[in-house]
């Protein structure tokens, strides 16, 4: 899990206990109709689509967030959303909403043409959460802590820091921080 600080977060609700199911995104995640980065997403049919869109919640000591390829809802690790720490879940719903948008426009969520750093698809849906993240205060030293995951290498998240413009400090400094 990423360990960052406590943020004054907008007023929304993330639940830590689910069950294990389909749902309606609505019935667990209140207040997401009401933020600017997400009205930015989807316009004038902000509430239509949240009301509309399901999520699944799973059972998994892996994975934090996606979307199905299939139909597009949301996939949530139930776990994560237990023991990750706030900022990040309320960032990850953001860029994953970014990724409902792509799947409504018809968009290739997983492109294998590119690598996961450089995927237009994601770079759109971190920009999202990167601004919202800047909003509710983060430094790019904490915004390069939120994008480390399991699946990507220091230096892939590297490349992905440097493709969404957050600064970063030199290898060596960055060591000696920690």
């Amino acid at each position: 899990m990423r360990h960052l600080k406590e943020f004054t977060l907008p007023d929304v609700e993330i639940p830590l206990k689910v069950p294990i199911a389909m749902h309606n995104f609505t019935d667990f995640f209140k207040g997401f109709e009401r933020l600017a980065a997400v009205r930015s997403i989807f316009g004038d049919e902000t509430e239509n689509v949240l009301s509309q869109l399901k999520v699944e919640f799973f059972s998994s000591k892996f994975g934090y967030m996606g979307v199905s390829d299939e139909d597009g809802h949301l996939i949530v690790s139930a776990y994560y959303l237990r023991e990750g720490e706030p900022v990040s879940k309320y960032l990850d719903v953001i860029h994953e909403l970014m990724h409902v948008k792509q799947f409504r426009d018809g968009k290739a969520l997983f492109d294998d043409n590119y690598e996961y750093h450089n995927r237009p698809t994601e770079l759109e849906a971190y920009k999202l959460a990167i601004e919202e993240a800047r909003r509710v205060g983060m430094s790019d030293r904490e915004l390069f802590e939120y994008l480390k995951v399991d699946w990507m290498s220091e230096e892939e998240v590297r490349k992905l820091a440097k493709n969404l413009g957050i600064k970063l400090t030199p290898k060596r400094a960055q060591e000696r921080v920690r």
